[in-house]
């Protein structure tokens, strides 16, 4: 049980600003094995996002709450995820050859391409949202299943590695079908949470998104890096709140 709680207070401190106990051990074959509670944590993150959301709604309007909103969840995961975005814009499109993608994507200078895909992510997710009528919801079930999509890139693509070091976290770059299982597993709370066949269709959708994704990746660079896994659970997330508008 210990190690159990090692690993996934590792998965927290990877996708999240929250300390971690002091007692935690580090190795990369931990955190490795840490992926297999991103979906876990992504059902914590999201609770308290939706929290915030649900508190701050008593005294603002949806749209001052929503802007409260995003503006904690930025802070909680050190925009991890939308760093990642940014950086992979970047370097697919400022950039032909691979080496040179990889490169400008460990540049931690913003483009124009990053910064366009920044910005049309944070909007899409404030306007898919504000025309939701079960926004706390939303959030709950989008952070936990995008987060999903990203960690389950691992299991069946190549790590590009970095060989010169990177400005990015360590990175679980390995899993096996155990830690596959158990990230999969811990998705079905959607099922209890929303109608079956809206729940069907968004993971069918995610199904799409993520071949689409190990597609582009594998064609630019041959595999993943952070960055694209960042980018990944960002597309994701606003997959999942394209598909619960689209169902209302």
């Amino acid at each position: 049980m210990k190690q159990q709680l090692n690993l996934f207070f590792l998965a927290l401190g990877f996708f999240s600003r929250i300390p971690m106990p002091a007692w935690i051990n580090y190795s990369p074959e931990n955190l490795n094995r840490a992926s297999r509670y991103f979906t876990l944590v992504g059902w914590l993150l999201g609770g308290l996002v939706a929290l915030v959301f649900l508190a701050a709604d008593y005294l603002f309007s949806n749209s001052i709450s929503l802007w409260l909103t995003m503006a904690f969840s930025l802070l909680l995961t050190g925009a991890f995820h939308e760093d990642g975005l940014a950086d992979t814009a970047d370097g697919f499109g400022g950039a032909f050859a691979r080496e040179k993608k990889i490169s400008i994507m460990k540049d931690s200078r913003i483009g124009t391409y990053g910064a366009a895909a920044l910005v049309m992510a944070l909007l899409g997710k404030y306007l898919l949202l504000i025309e939701n009528t079960q926004i706390a919801l939303s959030i709950f079930i989008a952070y936990a299943l995008s987060r999903a999509v990203a960690a389950s890139l691992v299991f069946d693509m190549r790590y590009v590695a970095d060989d010169d070091g990177s400005k990015s976290k360590p990175l679980a770059n390995n899993q096996s079908k155990t830690d596959l299982v158990i990230l999969l597993a811990t998705c079905l709370p959607i099922f209890f949470l929303l109608h079956w066949q809206k729940a069907i269709l968004i993971i069918a959708a995610l199904i799409l998104a993520r071949y689409a994704a190990k597609f582009y990746f594998q064609k630019q660079i041959g595999g993943y890096t952070g960055d694209c896994l960042g980018a990944a659970q960002q597309i994701s997330e606003l997959v999942i709140y394209l598909v619960l508008l689209a169902s209302l």
